[in-house]
């Protein structure tokens, strides 16, 4: 009987969005949607989106803690105490609450991120006070039991030493860590299999009682739910959550690095993975989006990026090539990322190198200005093309401050960088010669000049 029902509820779901997309909704009528805040008594910010084009709710919870909470000592410890929380609560096994989501074809989820940490849930309609009975007593419930902390340990513990054979996981660490330094930004958000083993069940518990708390808390719901069955909702099962005080903030900005940093790991490769950043910019930074174009151009947007056109298709040196920044609360790093043979690395380097500075020296061209512009706000509705999409994104633009009117003033922001624009945040931004160069491959056919 109950394998029938776990495959009906998943039936169900997959039939309700397979009608939506035969329905033929454009990704302007997805995207549109109003979005209502409120505060709750006990501090909660809850941001609710109706949407009853599909009989399907997603919530998504952010807690605003995560590995910039942790110590050194106890890295590991924000992204096990989220990996936990499903795993045994108060009144609920593990068994039972795999068992109980399963049941009403639901999906309940917990994860850690540099900033924060993440819950979320997706549940049908008709089985949405269940989902929020489940789903709030996995928030405010969880009992961390003593042999699952040990499973999962070793889980975790496992997978880091199996990826120790990864060129890209080595790479990757190294140039996180030397870009950050000791700041925690630099460390995995698994932490290491030395400082898991200095976890234990007081140190997640503590962890849990300090920052899941409701006032730490943003709560968005959307989909097919009233401002009123949201609140009886609300009251019934998370009206008792209480607040507390807040820790002060953990962590500063790191320094950004005074010359280059060259790591060289040996490897036996055939092809090179070569990585060169630094340091970079905060999310609420003012020119986020001026970065943003400017990287499009340089290697973010793909077959159509000047690192692409030139490291690939050109010199033939690489299948894919590109950069990025990733921004987080209180920095983040810039980064160009490619593979090529061994013998090719110094050549695949050199062009890294000379693309980003002359992006510094010479301003773009109005094509690959307008082009990066069309491709940035084109692409922007299928960050919203969603019910869970536009969850997260409410969530996260309430975390980050940037106001519920995002979605609508964000063209703006991208039409208005300036060929000037550009040219000043890449001189800003761009700092190769006080970055870090990563290398993974087999040296001596690598050969570095760096």
């Amino acid at each position: 009987m109950k394998a029938s029902r776990v495959n009906f509820g998943h039936a169900l779901i997959f039939f309700c969005i397979l009608q939506f997309l035969i329905c033929g909704f454009s990704h302007t009528a997805v995207s549109a949607f109003s979005v209502n805040r409120s505060v709750l008594p006990n501090g909660l910010v809850v941001l609710h989106s109706e949407n009853h084009n599909l009989p399907i709710v997603m919530v998504t919870l952010i807690v605003k803690a995560g590995q910039i909470d942790e110590t050194a000592e106890k890295a590991g410890l924000a992204n096990l105490t989220a990996a936990l929380m499903p795993e045994g609560t108060n009144t609920r096994l593990s068994a039972a609450i795999s068992e109980e989501t399963d049941f009403i074809g639901a999906a309940l989820g917990v994860s850690a991120g540099t900033d924060y940490t993440s819950a979320s849930l997706s549940v049908l309609k008709k089985d949405l006070r269940k989902g929020f009975e489940i789903f709030s007593d996995v928030l405010l419930n969880p009992s961390f039991p003593i042999q699952e902390i040990e499973r999962k340990k070793a889980q975790i513990t496992g997978s880091l030493r199996q990826r120790e054979e990864e060129p890209g996981f080595l790479a990757e660490r190294a140039f996180r860590k030397e870009v950050f330094g000791e700041h925690a930004y630099g460390r995995l958000i698994e932490g290491s299999p030395e400082t898991l083993k200095s976890i234990g069940r007081d140190d997640l518990v503590r962890f849990h009682k300090d920052y899941f708390l409701p006032n730490n808390s943003i709560l968005a719901v959307v989909g097919d739910v009233t401002a009123e069955e949201l609140s009886g909702l609300l009251k019934n099962f998370l009206g008792g959550w209480e607040p507390g005080a807040l820790l002060p903030p953990a962590a500063k900005s790191p320094e950004a690095l005074g010359t280059k940093h060259v790591i060289k790991i040996e490897k036996d490769l055939t092809q090179a993975n070569i990585l060169l950043g630094n340091i970079g910019i905060s999310r609420d930074n003012s020119d986020y989006y001026a970065v943003s174009v400017m990287n499009y151009i340089l290697g973010g947007g793909g077959f159509s990026s000047r690192m692409m056109q030139s490291i690939r298709d050109k010199m033939g040196l690489a299948y894919d090539v590109h950069s990025f920044f990733a921004s987080y609360k209180y920095t983040g790093f810039f980064q160009v990322g490619l593979q090529t043979r061994n013998e090719s690395a110094n050549t695949a380097i050199a062009e890294m190198i000379k693309q980003i500075e002359k992006m510094k020296t010479e301003e773009v061209s109005d094509e690959e200005l307008s082009e990066a512009k069309a491709y940035l706000t084109g692409s922007f509705p299928r960050r919203l093309d969603t019910n869970k999409k536009i969850a997260d994104f409410l969530a996260s633009i309430e975390f980050f401050n940037l106001g519920l009117d995002f979605d609508k003033k964000y063209p703006d922001y991208i039409n208005a960088v300036t060929k000037r624009d550009v040219l000043r945040v890449a001189k800003k931004y761009l700092n190769p010669e006080a970055g870090v160069l990563v290398v993974v491959a087999d040296q001596k056919k690598a050969g570095l000049k760096y």
